[in-house]
């Protein structure tokens, strides 16, 4: 993968996007606790499947590949009762 050289760093906030022309929905969020914390998911009628990029703390992504066994939801909703 090509890194842009003088890259800078970029915050984004933990969200769900929902693209209604494309029918994509794009999940950024954030796994405790993991040597590769940050995810972006992208969902939708994919030919292939749901898809998952992993990146680690400096940014690099450190693997890719189909999203299985998940919904597009928040994880960081925790349960009313």
């Amino acid at each position: 993968m090509a890194v842009k050289p003088e890259a800078d760093n970029l915050t984004i906030k933990e969200q769900i996007i929902e693209d209604p022309v494309s029918g994509l929905s794009l999940q950024f969020s954030v796994v405790e606790g993991s040597d590769s914390p940050f995810r972006l998911r992208v969902f939708g009628a994919l030919p292939h499947g749901n898809r998952e990029f992993v990146f680690d703390t400096a940014g690099i992504r450190t693997g890719a590949g189909s999203a299985v066994g998940s919904f597009c939801r928040p994880t960081w909703l925790t349960e009313v009762s």
